[in-house]
């Protein structure tokens, strides 16, 4: 299965088309926040399945939750924007929460710098932003899992 993962795309819709385009074909694509919304553009012209969160731009009162739960290819995924977890100077809280849920990947956006590492056997995704990165070039991830459940993150810079 391959899985796109994207946030932080901040109303730019040339840079979601960008990061679509790029990726080739995905099984679903998962939005980890602010501007939620963007991914309004791949439903219009893909047959994906979507899955997005609000982050702490997409305003009050929105309709969209601020964090799901998906399972893909028998692993459990949490999406949050991560604001709620004071990202932007450590993922232990984040992390936390992650073992706590019990779930296999968490993702989240909100510093606009990709990060990914393992904490034992949860790997932990911050695709970076397609549209407003910090100190590097656009970015987005790509997540295999294989059919023996292994799985394989990929940070791909948008040029």
């Amino acid at each position: 299965m391959r899985i796109g993962v994207m946030s932080d795309s901040h109303g730019d819709e040339d840079a979601v088309k960008k990061a679509v385009q790029s990726a080739g074909n995905v099984d679903v694509w998962l939005h980890a926040g602010d501007y939620y919304h963007d991914v309004n553009f791949i439903r219009k012209n893909h047959i994906t399945k979507i899955v997005s969160v609000a982050g702490n731009c997409d305003g009050i009162g929105i309709k969209c939750p601020e964090e799901e739960f998906v399972q893909c290819a028998g692993k459990e995924i949490w999406i949050c924007h991560g604001h709620r977890y004071g990202v932007k100077s450590s993922t232990r809280e984040l992390e936390w929460m992650a073992k706590t849920y019990e779930v296999d990947i968490a993702i989240y956006g909100h510093s606009h710098i990709p990060e990914m590492h393992w904490e034992d056997e949860l790997l932990i995704l911050n695709p970076g932003s397609v549209s407003r990165p910090r100190f590097k070039n656009p970015t987005f991830a790509i997540i295999e899992i294989d059919d023996w459940g292994n799985i394989k993150p990929e940070i791909i810079e948008l040029v």
